[in-house]
């Protein structure tokens, strides 16, 4: 264990460890002078990449809480019930301390979903066959949208993060070949989400050969990825109900991380981002507001 994680094993709030992992659960500490391995920190994004080194992160790869679509039940989230403008401003604010902790030939891969105006509901009935979807609470309709509009999220926050100074170097669209139905009758059925290659600079690492599509061709802008929920486990209080596909993490890793470079991802959720960087041969940073998410990912990670 490196210098750093032993003097954070001796810091207030570290509450768990485990093979090749720190836990961090008080962030008003002092900044980690080096990354060793794994750190889970637990809190606010912002707040937790501020504990980070300067340029010392190789790639990004995340997936935000998606506005309106999830009510995670905990302070500080972000897209249940904040504005539209607010949620866009909260996550580009954060990205500014992701800049900095990025290397200068770093990249961000952000995955973001779409929504549809609620029509002013302020709450989303349940649904048998998607048990997080209901919510007690929902975000009013933005400004100058109608009823049943389709929002434009992904493309709203990447043209904030643009004019913020991020390079929009790609759009690619992950086709969720297993897709769940869906009971409207007068659209098709979403089978897709976005997934933006962001860079800090105008030059960055990409490895070309990393993954490769159809017959060794180079690899196209649209990925037939299934989704890979884990099998709720009975035993297990607070399972994450939007996990990441680990095959899209890998291939994200795969193209802009480097062996023993630094992946992070400030909203971790299940650790997924932090799996594929394990198999990579990637350093890992994770911060995840919900503590028990961060059990879930320190159970999931320790397996490795």
């Amino acid at each position: 264990m490196s210098a750093a994680l032993q003097e954070a094993a001796a810091t207030p709030g570290r509450s768990d460890s485990g093979p090749g992992f720190a836990r961090i659960d008080d962030l008003d500490r002092d900044p980690f002078p080096e990354i060793d391995e794994c750190l889970l920190l637990c809190g606010d994004a912002e707040k937790a990449l501020a504990l980070l080194p300067k340029s010392s992160v190789q790639t990004v790869v995340t997936s935000p809480p998606y506005w309106s679509l999830r009510d995670y039940q905990i302070d500080d989230q972000i897209g249940c019930d904040d504005s539209l403008e607010h949620y866009i401003t909260r996550v580009v604010e954060t990205f500014e301390e992701v800049r900095r902790v990025l290397c200068a030939d770093g990249t961000v891969w952000l995955n973001v979903g779409d929504v549809y105006t609620s029509g002013n509901r302020r709450f989303r009935a349940p649904d048998k066959k998607n048990r997080a979807r209901a919510m007690g609470v929902r975000p009013p309709t933005p400004e100058g949208l109608k009823p049943k509009d389709l929002i434009g999220v992904p493309w709203r926050l990447a043209f904030a993060l643009q004019e913020a100074g991020w390079w929009l170097r790609s759009e690619v669209i992950w086709h969720k070949t297993n897709a769940q139905p869906e009971s409207v009758r007068d659209r098709p059925t979403k089978a897709h989400e976005t997934v933006f290659l962001f860079s800090k600079e105008q030059d960055y690492h990409f490895d070309d050969d990393a993954i490769r599509g159809v017959n060794g061709r180079r690899i196209r802008t649209v990925w037939d990825l299934p989704t890979e929920p884990l099998q709720r486990r009975e035993w297990w209080p607070d399972d994450h109900p939007a996990m990441m596909s680990l095959t899209l993490a890998r291939q994200c890793v795969a193209m802009t991380g480097r062996v023993g470079g630094v992946v992070l991802d400030p909203y971790a959720g299940s650790g997924t981002s932090l799996i594929a960087a394990q198999e990579f041969g990637c350093r890992r940073v994770g911060a995840e507001v919900k503590p028990t998410f961060v059990d879930l990912i320190a159970d999931r990670v320790s397996g490795l």
